[in-house]
Protein backbone atom coordinates (compact mmCIF):
# COMPACT_ATOMS: atom_id res chain seq x y z
CA UNK A 1 0.00 0.00 0.00
CA UNK A 2 2.81 2.35 0.28
CA UNK A 3 4.72 1.36 -2.18
CA UNK A 4 6.18 3.78 -4.96
CA UNK A 5 8.07 3.04 -8.23
CA UNK A 6 11.08 4.37 -6.69
CA UNK A 7 10.74 3.66 -3.31
CA UNK A 8 8.39 3.64 -0.22
CA UNK A 9 5.36 6.89 0.52
CA UNK A 10 5.49 5.47 4.03
CA UNK A 11 7.06 3.02 7.05
CA UNK A 12 4.37 0.82 7.97
CA UNK A 13 3.92 0.38 11.93
CA UNK A 14 1.41 -1.73 12.98
CA UNK A 15 -1.82 -3.05 11.41
CA UNK A 16 -4.88 -5.14 12.24
CA UNK A 17 -7.35 -8.05 10.64
CA UNK A 18 -10.78 -8.57 10.67
CA UNK A 19 -11.47 -10.95 12.83
CA UNK A 20 -13.73 -14.78 13.30
CA UNK A 21 -14.88 -14.74 16.58
CA UNK A 22 -16.67 -17.88 18.06
CA UNK A 23 -18.12 -19.38 20.86
CA UNK A 24 -14.86 -22.61 21.20
CA UNK A 25 -16.46 -23.75 23.68
CA UNK A 26 -19.43 -24.60 21.86
CA UNK A 27 -17.67 -25.41 18.63
CA UNK A 28 -16.04 -28.17 20.91
CA UNK A 29 -18.60 -29.68 22.64
CA UNK A 30 -20.44 -30.03 19.34
CA UNK A 31 -17.37 -31.49 17.52
CA UNK A 32 -16.67 -28.51 15.27
CA UNK A 33 -14.35 -27.76 13.03
CA UNK A 34 -12.90 -23.89 13.33
CA UNK A 35 -14.52 -21.47 11.48
CA UNK A 36 -11.91 -20.71 8.61
CA UNK A 37 -13.97 -21.84 5.39
CA UNK A 38 -17.06 -21.02 4.04
CA UNK A 39 -18.35 -24.56 4.85
CA UNK A 40 -17.31 -25.27 8.38
CA UNK A 41 -19.11 -21.75 9.06
CA UNK A 42 -21.97 -23.13 7.36
CA UNK A 43 -21.83 -26.58 9.44
CA UNK A 44 -21.45 -24.35 12.99
CA UNK A 45 -24.91 -22.68 11.88
CA UNK A 46 -26.52 -25.68 11.27
CA UNK A 47 -25.38 -27.14 14.33
CA UNK A 48 -25.53 -24.04 16.28
CA UNK A 49 -28.60 -21.99 15.02
CA UNK A 50 -31.45 -22.04 17.67
CA UNK A 51 -33.15 -18.69 17.66
CA UNK A 52 -33.88 -16.87 19.85
CA UNK A 53 -31.92 -18.50 22.57
CA UNK A 54 -29.44 -18.04 19.83
CA UNK A 55 -28.59 -16.70 16.33
CA UNK A 56 -26.29 -19.00 13.86
CA UNK A 57 -24.28 -15.57 13.28
CA UNK A 58 -24.52 -11.50 12.89
CA UNK A 59 -23.68 -10.41 9.93
CA UNK A 60 -23.97 -7.09 8.81
CA UNK A 61 -27.19 -5.94 6.70
CA UNK A 62 -27.69 -1.78 7.12
CA UNK A 63 -26.33 -1.09 3.43
CA UNK A 64 -25.18 2.61 4.54
CA UNK A 65 -22.67 1.47 7.19
CA UNK A 66 -18.68 1.16 6.24
CA UNK A 67 -19.19 -2.01 8.19
CA UNK A 68 -21.25 -4.08 5.91
CA UNK A 69 -18.65 -3.06 2.87
CA UNK A 70 -15.45 -4.52 5.46
CA UNK A 71 -17.39 -7.51 6.00
CA UNK A 72 -18.28 -7.80 2.36
CA UNK A 73 -14.76 -7.20 1.30
CA UNK A 74 -13.62 -9.89 3.32
CA UNK A 75 -15.91 -12.65 2.31
CA UNK A 76 -15.52 -11.75 -1.32
CA UNK A 77 -11.37 -11.85 -0.33
CA UNK A 78 -11.66 -15.38 0.92
CA UNK A 79 -13.28 -16.82 -2.50
CA UNK A 80 -10.76 -14.86 -4.21
CA UNK A 81 -13.47 -12.36 -5.78
CA UNK A 82 -12.14 -8.97 -6.99
CA UNK A 83 -13.61 -6.29 -9.25
CA UNK A 84 -9.72 -4.40 -10.35
CA UNK A 85 -6.90 -5.92 -12.31
CA UNK A 86 -3.50 -4.04 -13.16
CA UNK A 87 -5.36 -1.97 -15.96
CA UNK A 88 -8.26 -1.23 -13.58
CA UNK A 89 -12.32 -2.66 -13.69
CA UNK A 90 -12.42 -5.78 -14.85
CA UNK A 91 -15.58 -7.05 -13.37
CA UNK A 92 -16.09 -9.77 -10.34
CA UNK A 93 -15.91 -13.35 -11.98
CA UNK A 94 -19.67 -14.94 -11.73
CA UNK A 95 -18.77 -17.65 -10.14
CA UNK A 96 -16.55 -16.44 -7.64
CA UNK A 97 -19.10 -13.61 -6.66
CA UNK A 98 -22.00 -15.54 -6.67
CA UNK A 99 -20.47 -18.09 -4.19
CA UNK A 100 -19.49 -15.70 -2.01
CA UNK A 101 -22.94 -13.50 -2.04
CA UNK A 102 -24.71 -17.25 -1.74
CA UNK A 103 -22.34 -17.50 2.20
CA UNK A 104 -23.40 -14.49 2.89
CA UNK A 105 -27.21 -14.38 2.35
CA UNK A 106 -26.66 -17.93 4.39
CA UNK A 107 -25.00 -15.58 7.28
CA UNK A 108 -27.70 -13.32 7.10
CA UNK A 109 -30.67 -15.65 7.22
CA UNK A 110 -28.94 -17.32 10.16
CA UNK A 111 -29.06 -13.23 11.79
CA UNK A 112 -31.78 -10.95 13.43
CA UNK A 113 -34.17 -9.57 11.63
CA UNK A 114 -33.66 -5.85 10.89
CA UNK A 115 -30.55 -3.70 9.83
CA UNK A 116 -27.35 -5.12 11.32
CA UNK A 117 -24.19 -3.25 12.23
CA UNK A 118 -21.71 -3.75 14.41
CA UNK A 119 -23.59 -2.23 17.45
CA UNK A 120 -25.67 -5.40 17.57
CA UNK A 121 -23.20 -8.15 16.49
CA UNK A 122 -21.43 -7.66 19.64
CA UNK A 123 -23.96 -6.93 21.99
CA UNK A 124 -25.74 -10.40 20.96
CA UNK A 125 -21.95 -12.01 21.20
CA UNK A 126 -21.63 -10.23 24.37
CA UNK A 127 -25.14 -11.79 25.86
CA UNK A 128 -24.08 -15.04 24.18
CA UNK A 129 -26.92 -14.93 22.10
CA UNK A 130 -25.07 -15.37 18.65
CA UNK A 131 -21.95 -18.61 17.53
CA UNK A 132 -20.43 -16.42 15.60
CA UNK A 133 -19.54 -12.39 14.47
CA UNK A 134 -17.07 -10.22 12.19
CA UNK A 135 -15.63 -8.27 14.15
CA UNK A 136 -11.94 -6.02 14.61
CA UNK A 137 -9.57 -6.78 17.31
CA UNK A 138 -10.59 -3.92 19.20
CA UNK A 139 -13.07 -6.27 21.08
CA UNK A 140 -10.49 -8.26 22.56
CA UNK A 141 -10.37 -6.20 25.47
CA UNK A 142 -14.40 -5.82 26.45
CA UNK A 143 -14.66 -9.59 26.06
CA UNK A 144 -12.44 -9.93 29.02
CA UNK A 145 -14.63 -7.15 30.85
CA UNK A 146 -12.02 -4.28 30.87
CA UNK A 147 -14.06 -1.84 29.37
CA UNK A 148 -17.32 -0.03 31.29
CA UNK A 149 -18.97 1.38 28.76
CA UNK A 150 -19.15 -2.25 26.67
CA UNK A 151 -19.52 -5.34 29.28
CA UNK A 152 -20.27 -8.73 28.46
CA UNK A 153 -23.77 -9.32 30.27
CA UNK A 154 -23.56 -13.17 29.36
CA UNK A 155 -23.72 -13.22 33.27
CA UNK A 156 -24.71 -10.89 36.07
CA UNK A 157 -20.34 -9.56 36.60
CA UNK A 158 -19.70 -7.02 33.56
CA UNK A 159 -15.81 -7.15 34.67
CA UNK A 160 -15.87 -11.11 34.14
CA UNK A 161 -13.42 -12.65 32.04
CA UNK A 162 -15.73 -16.08 31.48
CA UNK A 163 -16.70 -14.88 27.77
CA UNK A 164 -13.11 -14.23 26.72
CA UNK A 165 -12.00 -17.94 27.78
CA UNK A 166 -14.82 -19.43 25.72
CA UNK A 167 -14.00 -17.58 22.46
CA UNK A 168 -11.75 -18.43 19.67
CA UNK A 169 -10.83 -16.50 16.75
CA UNK A 170 -10.09 -16.84 13.07
CA UNK A 171 -8.00 -14.55 10.54
CA UNK A 172 -8.11 -16.13 7.56
CA UNK A 173 -11.02 -17.58 5.94
CA UNK A 174 -11.68 -19.50 2.82
CA UNK A 175 -13.77 -19.85 0.18
CA UNK A 176 -14.53 -22.86 -2.41
CA UNK A 177 -12.73 -21.21 -5.38
CA UNK A 178 -9.70 -19.72 -2.77
CA UNK A 179 -8.48 -22.54 -0.69
CA UNK A 180 -5.79 -20.31 0.22
CA UNK A 181 -7.99 -17.54 1.81
CA UNK A 182 -7.54 -14.17 2.90
CA UNK A 183 -8.00 -11.86 5.78
CA UNK A 184 -8.79 -8.46 5.45
CA UNK A 185 -6.02 -5.72 6.63
CA UNK A 186 -5.60 -2.63 7.79
CA UNK A 187 -2.11 -1.12 8.37
CA UNK A 188 -1.08 1.71 9.75
CA UNK A 189 1.63 4.12 8.82
CA UNK A 190 4.24 6.76 9.82
CA UNK A 191 5.06 9.34 6.51
CA UNK A 192 7.36 12.36 6.50
CA UNK A 193 5.32 15.21 4.96
CA UNK A 194 7.27 17.72 2.56
CA UNK A 195 7.47 20.69 5.04
CA UNK A 196 8.39 18.52 7.89
CA UNK A 197 11.30 18.64 9.92
CA UNK A 198 13.06 16.18 7.94
CA UNK A 199 16.06 14.73 9.90
CA UNK A 200 13.98 15.41 13.45
CA UNK A 201 10.80 13.21 11.65
CA UNK A 202 13.24 10.69 10.11
CA UNK A 203 14.59 10.11 13.89
CA UNK A 204 11.62 9.85 15.26
CA UNK A 205 10.43 7.25 12.94
CA UNK A 206 13.30 5.18 13.62
CA UNK A 207 13.18 5.43 17.75
CA UNK A 208 9.53 4.61 17.54
CA UNK A 209 10.06 1.26 15.11
CA UNK A 210 13.05 0.41 17.11
CA UNK A 211 13.60 0.90 21.33
CA UNK A 212 10.72 2.69 21.33
CA UNK A 213 8.07 0.20 19.35
CA UNK A 214 6.37 -1.12 22.20
CA UNK A 215 5.67 2.13 23.69
CA UNK A 216 4.05 2.70 19.80
CA UNK A 217 1.81 -0.25 20.12
CA UNK A 218 1.36 0.21 23.45
CA UNK A 219 -1.37 2.97 22.39
CA UNK A 220 -4.16 0.58 21.33
CA UNK A 221 -2.09 -3.02 21.87
CA UNK A 222 -5.52 -4.93 20.74
CA UNK A 223 -5.49 -2.88 17.38
CA UNK A 224 -1.70 -2.67 17.08
CA UNK A 225 -0.35 -5.65 15.73
CA UNK A 226 3.54 -5.77 15.42
CA UNK A 227 4.12 -5.37 11.61
CA UNK A 228 7.54 -5.33 12.57
CA UNK A 229 8.39 -9.03 13.91
CA UNK A 230 11.53 -8.58 15.66
CA UNK A 231 15.35 -7.47 15.16
CA UNK A 232 18.47 -8.17 14.73
CA UNK A 233 19.00 -10.61 17.98
CA UNK A 234 15.51 -12.25 18.79
CA UNK A 235 13.18 -12.81 15.28
CA UNK A 236 9.99 -12.73 17.37
CA UNK A 237 11.31 -9.90 20.01
CA UNK A 238 8.40 -7.38 19.15
CA UNK A 239 5.68 -10.40 19.06
CA UNK A 240 6.58 -11.14 22.40
CA UNK A 241 6.84 -7.95 24.10
CA UNK A 242 3.36 -6.59 22.28
CA UNK A 243 1.71 -10.10 23.62
CA UNK A 244 2.55 -8.81 27.36
CA UNK A 245 1.28 -5.16 26.81
CA UNK A 246 -1.62 -4.17 28.60
CA UNK A 247 -4.76 -3.88 26.78
CA UNK A 248 -8.14 -2.52 28.23
CA UNK A 249 -10.10 0.83 29.01
CA UNK A 250 -10.98 0.66 32.94
CA UNK A 251 -9.21 -2.60 33.88
CA UNK A 252 -6.01 -3.84 32.62
CA UNK A 253 -4.44 -7.25 31.59
CA UNK A 254 -2.15 -8.14 29.02
CA UNK A 255 -3.50 -10.15 26.62
CA UNK A 256 -1.12 -13.16 27.66
CA UNK A 257 -3.50 -13.63 30.87
CA UNK A 258 -6.95 -12.81 29.01
CA UNK A 259 -6.11 -15.17 25.80
CA UNK A 260 -3.76 -18.63 24.90
CA UNK A 261 -0.97 -18.66 23.03
CA UNK A 262 -2.78 -20.60 20.04
CA UNK A 263 -5.13 -17.07 19.98
CA UNK A 264 -2.62 -14.92 20.02
CA UNK A 265 -0.70 -16.53 17.36
CA UNK A 266 -3.75 -16.72 15.19
CA UNK A 267 -3.94 -13.01 15.89
CA UNK A 268 -0.62 -11.65 14.54
CA UNK A 269 -0.77 -14.51 11.68
CA UNK A 270 -3.46 -12.59 10.11
CA UNK A 271 -1.13 -10.18 9.12
CA UNK A 272 0.73 -12.54 6.74
CA UNK A 273 -2.27 -12.87 4.54
CA UNK A 274 -3.92 -9.61 4.92
CA UNK A 275 -5.18 -7.78 1.70
CA UNK A 276 -7.35 -5.26 0.07
CA UNK A 277 -8.65 -5.30 -3.75
CA UNK A 278 -6.43 -3.38 -5.72
CA UNK A 279 -3.35 -3.31 -3.70
CA UNK A 280 -1.72 -5.90 -6.14
CA UNK A 281 -2.90 -4.50 -9.03
CA UNK A 282 -2.14 -1.34 -8.52
CA UNK A 283 -5.83 -0.10 -8.32
CA UNK A 284 -6.39 1.21 -4.55
CA UNK A 285 -8.30 4.54 -5.87
CA UNK A 286 -10.63 2.87 -7.93
CA UNK A 287 -11.22 -0.22 -5.53
CA UNK A 288 -12.00 2.37 -3.07
CA UNK A 289 -14.34 4.41 -4.94
CA UNK A 290 -16.15 1.16 -5.60
CA UNK A 291 -16.63 0.40 -2.08
CA UNK A 292 -17.55 4.03 -1.40
CA UNK A 293 -20.30 3.52 -4.08
CA UNK A 294 -21.99 1.17 -1.67
CA UNK A 295 -23.50 -0.72 -4.21
CA UNK A 296 -22.20 -3.79 -3.07
CA UNK A 297 -23.92 -3.57 -0.23
CA UNK A 298 -27.28 -2.69 -2.04
CA UNK A 299 -27.69 -5.56 -4.17
CA UNK A 300 -26.27 -7.83 -1.73
CA UNK A 301 -29.24 -6.10 0.63
CA UNK A 302 -31.48 -7.12 -2.26
CA UNK A 303 -30.53 -11.12 -2.97
CA UNK A 304 -30.71 -11.44 0.78
CA UNK A 305 -34.25 -9.88 0.93
CA UNK A 306 -35.10 -12.35 -2.31
CA UNK A 307 -35.71 -9.15 -4.30
CA UNK A 308 -33.11 -10.48 -6.86
CA UNK A 309 -31.69 -14.07 -7.49
CA UNK A 310 -27.53 -14.98 -7.33
CA UNK A 311 -27.38 -14.35 -11.22
CA UNK A 312 -29.30 -10.99 -11.00
CA UNK A 313 -27.28 -9.26 -8.08
CA UNK A 314 -24.01 -10.41 -9.95
CA UNK A 315 -25.12 -8.98 -12.95
CA UNK A 316 -26.24 -5.83 -11.33
CA UNK A 317 -23.35 -5.11 -9.05
CA UNK A 318 -20.90 -5.59 -12.38
CA UNK A 319 -23.55 -2.98 -14.39
CA UNK A 320 -23.09 -0.24 -11.14
CA UNK A 321 -19.10 -0.63 -10.43
CA UNK A 322 -18.55 -0.43 -14.46
CA UNK A 323 -20.15 2.98 -14.57
CA UNK A 324 -17.06 4.07 -11.41
CA UNK A 325 -13.86 5.94 -13.27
Amino acid sequence: MAALPDGYAAVPVDGWTQMIVYRKDLFDAAGLEAPNTYASILAAIEKLHNPPEQFGFVAATKIDESFMSQLLEHVLLANGATPVDKNGFKGFDEKKLAEALTFYKALAKASPPGDLYWKQSRELYFAGKAAMIIWSPFILDELAGLRDSAPPTINDDPTSKELAGKTGVVTTLSGPSNKAGAAWGDIRYFSITNDADTEAAQQFVEYSMNEGYMATLSIAPEGKFPVRRGNAEDKEAFIKGWATLPVGVDRKAPLTELYPAETISQIVEGLDTASRWGVKEGQLSLASKILNSMAINRYTREFIDDELTAEEAVARINQELAKIK
